[in-house]
This record gives C-alpha cells, structure tokens and sequence, in this order.
C-alpha cells in the first residue's frame, strides 16, 4: 500500500510543464497495493495506473534474467535474488527464472507493451581476464549453453508479440555489441532477441 501512497503524492507533480518522471517500481508490489487498496484486478491495473497520470513503458526482469544462466562458482552469491526456498539448488532456481521471465512476456502483453528489458545472465564473466588463459573453444561452448537456455523464451515472447531487449552490461555474458552479436548468431539471429540501448554502458 506504500507503493500506491507514492503514487498519489506524484500525482500530485504530474502537471508540471515539461517534466517527465521516471518510475522504477516492482510491478507485484504495485499491483498487490493497488488489489488490497481499491480492489483492482490485472485487468484495470493499467487504467488505474493512467489515473495517476502515469504510463507503464515496460516491464522488465533483470535479477530474473540474470538467474537464467548462473555460473556454479557464484551459485551462493545469485541465490539472495531468488526465493529462500530455492537456496542451494541451482536447477530449481533456473526453472523458477525461467518461468518468471515468461511471466514477465505474458503481463507485457496483456498491458500492449512490446519491448521487455532484461540481463542475459552469466557463464562467462569470469573468463573476461583470465588467469590462466582460457582454453580454446570454452567461448563458444559458453554461448551455445547460453543459447540453449534461452531460445525457448525467445520463442514464447515470439508468440505473446513481445521482444526481448538485453541490457548490455558488465557482469553479464551480454557485455558489449561484439557479445551480442556472437550470441545473435547462436540464436539464428532470432527475430526478438533484441538489444536495449543504454548510451551510458557503451561509454
């Protein structure tokens, strides 16, 4: 109910000749608030949101994109994004992300949004400076897993009309255009698999 209190305090800026406000907000948070306080389902979230004088642009799933695909040597570290029941196993807690992230292309298109922001996960970072060097061919063994993993989600956004776009973004296996296009070419340059361009992470 806090995150719907917020709300009406903005409302009360939105007026503001050339003002844009940008809000990150946890979507379960502010629909569970505005469900328990007005009683809004999923299907008037996005009026009632409007009334506020806001838009919902998107939705994203970066922490559950990242849980996609998780190195083992940081399994401890990226369990404190997932649910305290999926601690200390790891396939559980790539199912579980998984089906977030879908979740995420369901909502997405039942609100008309198209574009879906999120990180690629990482099973590779660590091998960005290696000591000792690589050995030859664990890159491109790195990204046919990563493919796999994700090709099935490509193809469900496909069907819900919604694209992926991946932050491009130290610590993820998606770290600049040259990554991006090694794993556009493991997804057969698969037609949602999209790139979200943050100026600021290219400086």
């Amino acid at each position: 109910e806090k995150a719907v209190e917020l709300l009406e305090v903005f409302k009360l800026f939105m007026d503001v000749p050339g003002c844009v406000y940008v809000l990150a907000c946890d979507y379960q948070v502010v629909s569970q608030g505005l469900k328990k306080k007005f009683g809004v389902g999923s299907d008037e979230l996005k009026g009632k949101i409007n009334s506020f004088g806001l838009e919902i642009s998107e939705l994203s799933t970066h922490i559950q994109g990242q849980l996609v695909a998780v190195n083992p040597a940081y399994d401890v570290m990226f369990d404190a994004f997932a649910p305290a029941e999926l601690h200390g196993n790891s396939k559980a807690r790539t199912e579980w992300a998984v089906q977030q992230v879908k979740y995420g292309a369901k909502a997405s298109q039942h609100l008309g949004l198209t574009a879906h922001p999120t990180f690629s996960g990482a099973l590779l970072w660590h091998t960005f400076h290696p000591w000792p060097q690589r050995p030859a061919g664990l890159v491109e063994e790195g990204f046919t897993e990563l493919a796999k993993r994700w090709l099935p989600i490509l193809n469900y956004f496909d069907e819900c009309g919604v694209n992926v776009c991946y932050e491009i973004h130290p610590g993820e296996d998606l770290l600049d255009g040259i990554t991006y296009e090694m794993f556009l070419e493991k997804v057969n340059n698969h037609a949602r698999a999209c790139l979200l361009y943050d100026p600021s992470h290219f400086v």
